[in-house]
């Protein structure tokens, strides 16, 4: 009997490159203009799902009402301001590493993120990793963006796997509850600022600091060739 194929499907900002604080900086200075106040705190626990569900979500906690008008501008303005940060993100330590780990252990791998490839493709090259060399899905390419499980079922799908063998990564709740509704396996990162019960509670089986950490880790989620110790000093 064939040994099912373990695949990996990454999230992106928070789980690859620390760039969630400038997605909350990005979406308050939106805010901002629209002459809409909301405490940063609010913005970083929606920070993940699909701007379409935090847009529907800020329209509930503020009591406000949205024009079609009104959430393309606040997309705009977003989008915009994070441009104008994305000098200040960098990999996650760790990130560049475990996917080049995987990629050299055989192991498939993909990344999908809410965000739109505009965004998302700009982000990546932070990585130093080209986007047509690697499989991407966004917002773009799916009807709805996290916690629906269409972004990871459409990443295992151009993998060619089943999502059920693969292990989603990624560090917020939305991703751990899009990967229950794959049924995929989900381990969550500390590196985007979600707590361990939180994620823990959201499904995750298991919890690492960064991709440092799971790198150091792979055997724990069936990675069964995985990464030597560097030798110490003599």
């Amino acid at each position: 009997m064939e040994t099912p194929r373990l695949a990996f499907l990454f999230d992106l900002d928070g789980t690859l490159v620390d760039s969630v604080y400038q997605h909350v900086l990005a979406w308050r200075a939106a805010l901002e203009h629209a002459g809409i106040d909301l405490a940063i705190w609010r913005i970083h626990r929606r920070i993940g799902m699909s701007g379409g569900l935090f847009l529907s979500a800020l329209m509930r906690e503020t009591g406000r009402l949205l024009s079609a008008d009104d959430v393309a501008a606040l997309q705009r303005v977003h989008a915009e301001t994070y441009q104008s940060l994305l000098a200040q993100v960098r990999p996650l330590p760790g990130a560049r590493e475990l996917l080049d780990f995987l990629t050299e252990a055989h192991v498939p791998w993909a990344i999908a993120t809410s965000g739109r490839r505009e965004i998302a493709v700009r982000t990546i090259a932070v990585l130093g990793v080209s986007p047509d060399t690697i499989t991407l899905v966004t917002r773009d390419d799916v009807r709805h963006a996290k916690p629906d499980p269409d972004l990871f079922l459409t990443a295992a799908e151009r993998l060619g796997v089943d999502a059920q063998d693969a292990i989603v990564v990624g560090d917020s709740v939305w991703d751990m509850l899009a990967a229950r509704r794959a049924r995929a396996l989900s381990v969550g990162l500390l590196s985007g600022g979600y707590g361990q019960g939180e994620l823990e509670l959201a499904g995750a089986y298991r919890v690492y600091q960064d991709p440092a950490d799971l790198l150091r880790h792979l055997d724990e989620v069936g990675v069964r060739t995985f990464p030597t110790p560097p030798l110490a000093d003599d």
